[in-house]
């Protein structure tokens, strides 16, 4: 999971769906890249754009954030 990039969404207001309007995507799309779904990654464009969206500068907002598994 991008957890930057859902962290920024949040803290400016924004709900995937409203993100992804802004963006020009579908919101399936936005979730897709959000959540790493199927290693989703933005184009250039839809990467600057969302960027732009958020007001965010730094380049670490599409990094992907490893989380342990559990064992059963």
């Amino acid at each position: 999971m991008r957890t930057i990039l859902k962290r920024e969404r949040i803290k400016n207001n924004l709900t995937q769906q409203a993100l992804a309007d802004i963006v020009g995507i579908s919101r399936v799309h936005y979730t897709q890249i959000e959540n790493n779904s199927n290693n989703k990654n933005p184009s250039l464009d839809v990467a600057l754009s969302i960027k732009k969206a958020l007001n965010y500068e730094s380049d670490d907002l599409f990094l992907i954030e490893n989380v342990p598994i559990k064992n059963k």
